[in-house]
């Protein structure tokens, strides 16, 4: 069962209600077109108190949008940039993952949302997840290969070492595997300097596949769920380094409250 919340999605918002369009487009034999509009509006939700913990979503947030079309139909084909291949989505389901995104009020009654210090905790969790479920849709077997290796010699040792009570049988790290052998760009959600630096220290990526999600970060701020398509125009129009061409493949990683991580892999045309 897959269950969408139309409202109140977080910075992962985009990905889901693109996840949700594209199943209705997949549902109509006629094919047709789906219109997503994302947008982070902080009005409503501007915080007047002075907890700590609330405070920081009035200087992380700012407002933005962003809007695109999908179509199914084969007559749209020679004009679409952009060919989605998968979308994955990855829910958290600790209390820590629940609470930590939180819209309530202060002691003071003041109304606002709530940032616990378990969010890049909870956000690498879920993030990891999220990979395991994409890897085997855009890695090379090879990557794949290394991955269950690993995972198999593992298990062996922790078996060894329970079966004879001791501890001399090496813990094996779980191989990372490389992301850049299967996609060609990436745009992670410019959630703040740190959850792209972890990103990056963590994926092993060069310094210019962040570029397109810093510099949305120093233009625009966090502007939620439609900063990856800041991202996406950054790496289309600007980028230098790594030029986007034809074939290559685009990576969107985005989080959001609940806590959640979604990720979508586009193809250039």
């Amino acid at each position: 069962i897959l269950s969408y919340n139309l409202s109140g999605m977080g910075c992962g918002a985009s990905l889901l209600a693109l996840d949700l369009a594209k199943n209705m487009l997949q549902r109509r034999r006629r094919g047709g077109r789906a219109l997503v509009v994302s947008t982070e509006i902080i009005t409503p939700n501007l915080y007047h108190g002075n907890e700590r913990a609330f405070l920081l979503q009035n200087i992380l947030f700012r407002c933005g949008g962003a809007a695109m079309v999908l179509s199914n139909k084969w007559t749209d084909g020679p004009r679409a940039w952009f060919k989605l291949l998968h979308t994955v989505r990855v829910q958290g389901t600790s209390e820590d993952a629940y609470q930590c995104v939180f819209e309530a009020e202060d002691k003071d009654g003041h109304r606002g949302v709530r940032l616990s210090k378990e969010i890049v905790k909870v956000a690498g969790k879920t993030m990891e997840k999220n990979m395991t479920t994409l890897g085997p849709y855009v890695l090379p077997l090879s990557e794949q290969a290394k991955v269950v290796v690993t995972l198999a010699v593992r298990f062996v040792m922790k078996t060894l070492n329970k079966l004879f009570k001791t501890k001399k049988f090496p813990a094996v790290k779980v191989y990372v595997p490389d992301f850049k052998r299967g996609i060609d760009h990436f745009c992670i959600h410019a959630g703040g300097r740190a959850v792209i630096d972890g990103i990056e220290k963590n994926m092993k990526l060069e310094h210019f596949h962040c570029e397109a999600s810093r510099m949305a970060l120093l233009n625009y701020g966090n502007t939620s769920s439609s900063s990856i398509w800041y991202e996406l125009e950054y790496v289309m129009e600007n980028q230098k380094n790594n030029p986007l061409k034809k074939g290559d493949r685009v990576l969107q990683v985005a989080f959001g409250s609940g806590f959640k991580c979604t990720s979508g892999v586009w193809l250039k045309l």
